[in-house]
């Protein structure tokens, strides 16, 4: 199929709308399931980009979960322990792939925003994956392939509508893509840069040991940030980003953001958290729901007489502000990535209050001195790789 027409644009009323290969070569996605939109391809085709260079970079399944065309989460296919299992809703029973653990992953950094999300996955989806996204909302998924068992259940989704696309793994972009802005036609090279480790061996601070896994952790950083509308900063821990900051016009703010979805990830493994003693029947959207609402400013909406009968067995008891302060003390190990450099040492006194250990960013501010001397105060490693990631 060279050209597929679309129900419409990002809004209804914008017609027509249709998806095309420019060069005249036929589409190298092929629609297996449902009626996927504009901004459907839209995060299929940046999220399948993001897990294919992940898959590249650190040998290992990797998927992402998408929600207006940036990540709300990105991982690869390490074992989930048992507290992980428990935040993220899996039988501790089960047995899980590799490529099933990616997307629980990456759909467990930001479960609030993940919600109808679009999935993408660098392997095959197996069934084991599909019966773990059978009980999300989500919009669709792409993939280069899926088992004869995945794919019936994942048809049977959403009234048999959930949209699921294949896409060709071969396929490559022309060196040079277009894109038309109020009737001006924007021309540059495709961002074919190679996120590797030899981008991570400038180090520039005191601390200059940069275990495997933290070398891991900043390759998944750098990609999710190449596929993250700009600014944009990214937490990563143990193979899976645990916060991203998307699209916001102030640097640190990006970092605050994404500090705090860090924040939030860490205060679900609270051992209140995990024994939030939840009604039967009540469905992973509204759990969520009422975690998030918990663990804020306003948690008396759930706890108070009235509505936490709507939620739980027996009233939990308060996760106090001295509790999660002590809680998130004993975070670290964390890797901060940023798609382009830090203006000031800031960025680094926020990011430090979230367990960051690991610093990667381009560098070249004409304070990187002052952002050096933050990261050694803390004793940060900070690698800067000069190879700025923005997005749009």
């Amino acid at each position: 199929m060279k050209k597929l027409e679309l129900k419409y644009g990002c809004n209804p009323n914008q017609k027509p709308s249709a998806i095309f290969v420019n060069d005249g070569r036929d589409l190298p996605v092929t629609v297996l399931n449902g009626r996927p939109g504009y901004i459907n391809f839209m995060d299929a085709l940046n999220s399948w980009q993001l897990v294919r260079e992940l898959r590249d970079a650190t040998n290992l399944p990797a998927a992402a979960s998408f929600k207006h065309v940036s990540p709300a989460g990105a991982a690869v296919g390490l074992p989930l322990s048992d507290v992980q299992k428990a935040m993220y809703f899996v039988d501790k029973d089960i047995n899980l792939t590799p490529v099933a653990c990616s997307y629980i992953r990456a759909r467990g950094a930001d479960r609030l925003s993940s919600y109808g999300d679009w999935a993408a996955l660098s392997d095959v989806c197996d069934e084991v994956t599909a019966l773990y996204l059978k009980n999300e909302v989500s919009d669709g998924i792409i993939a280069p392939g899926y088992t004869s068992e995945a794919l019936a259940i994942l048809k049977g989704k959403r009234r048999g509508t959930y949209n699921i696309v294949q896409i060709d793994p071969a396929y490559r972009p022309q060196p040079v893509e277009h894109k038309d802005v109020f009737g001006i036609t924007f021309e540059q090279g495709h961002n074919t840069c190679r996120i590797d480790e030899t981008l991570l061996q400038n180090i520039v601070t005191d601390c200059r040991e940069l275990p495997p896994e933290a070398l891991r952790d900043m390759l998944i950083s750098l990609i999710t940030l190449k596929y993250t509308q700009s600014n944009s900063v990214c937490y990563v821990k143990e193979g899976q980003a645990i916060g991203v900051g998307a699209g916001q016009q102030s640097r640190i703010h990006c970092t605050r953001l994404a500090g705090s979805k860090a924040d939030r990830w860490y205060l679900r493994q609270h051992p209140k958290v995990l024994a939030l003693p939840f009604i039967d029947g009540l469905h992973r959207p509204e759990r969520d729901n009422a975690i998030d609402v918990y663990l804020s400013d306003e948690s008396a909406d759930v706890l108070r007489d009235g509505a936490w009968q709507q939620l739980f067995t027996s009233r939990p008891a308060l996760l106090t502000e001295e509790e999660k302060a002590v809680w998130r003390s004993t975070q670290t190990g964390v890797t901060v990535g940023s798609d382009a450099f830090f203006p000031f040492g800031d960025n680094v006194e926020r990011a430090q209050k979230s367990g960051a250990s690991y610093i990667v960013q381009p560098g070249g501010s004409i304070r990187d001195d002052n952002v050096i001397e933050a990261c050694n105060r803390y004793g940060i490693v900070m690698a800067f790789t000069g190879l700025r990631l923005f997005h749009h």
